[in-house]
């Protein structure tokens, strides 16, 4: 099922959300619908609580942001991730621009440090340790952010996000074209 995102300037976006046990209700279901809505809004992750789900989890797929002519960027990865820790974040910032389904239109250079480490469940809840780098490491963090209530505009400088208060401003109230389902803040 194709989920609406949540918009901007809803107060779910900015809560910590909470650990699953793998008896949540129909998890597999959400996980489907998680990739069927990423896929559909052109995404390349989707955290719960963009879908109105204050829970730790998130989905990515990675895959479409690799070329092959481009230098190594880490491995491209289709995965979910239930209960995510960052453990850790090295290697030198770099910069790419980033946007989010939850404040389309925008897209602004982020810096995020090139290796992670992340402990998480997977789909079957099989607990994993692993270091990701690259593009996909700079996924996770996006998605992960979220779950701490965190957008990726957090990571601008003052100056730019006072820039971009008016297009904020219109995609809480709705004024928005995108081509996917969106739940506007009341």
């Amino acid at each position: 099922m194709n989920l609406p995102i949540v918009a901007y300037g809803d107060p779910i976006l900015r809560k910590v959300a909470v650990d699953i046990d793998k008896n949540y209700p129909n998890l597999q279901q959400l996980i489907d619908d998680m990739f069927e809505t990423m896929e559909k809004s052109k995404g390349v992750g989707l955290a719960a609580p963009q879908i109105n789900k204050s829970i730790r989890l998130f989905v990515i797929d990675s895959t479409k942001m690799y070329d092959e002519d481009e230098p190594d960027h880490g491995e491209a990865l289709r995965e979910v991730f239930i209960n995510a820790r960052m453990l850790e974040e090295t290697g030198d910032d770099w910069p790419y621009e980033e946007g989010c389904l939850s404040i389309p239109n925008i897209r602004e250079d982020v810096y995020r440090q090139e290796h992670i480490l992340i402990e998480y469940y997977d789909r079957d809840f099989k607990k994993k340790k692993k270091t990701f780098k690259g593009l996909t490491a700079r996924v996770i963090q996006h998605e992960y952010d979220h779950l701490e209530g965190k957008l990726f505009i957090d990571h601008i400088k003052p100056l730019k996000r006072t820039l971009l208060k008016g297009k904020l401003d219109k995609i809480s109230k709705g004024i928005v074209d995108v081509s996917y389902k969106m739940k506007f803040p009341k």
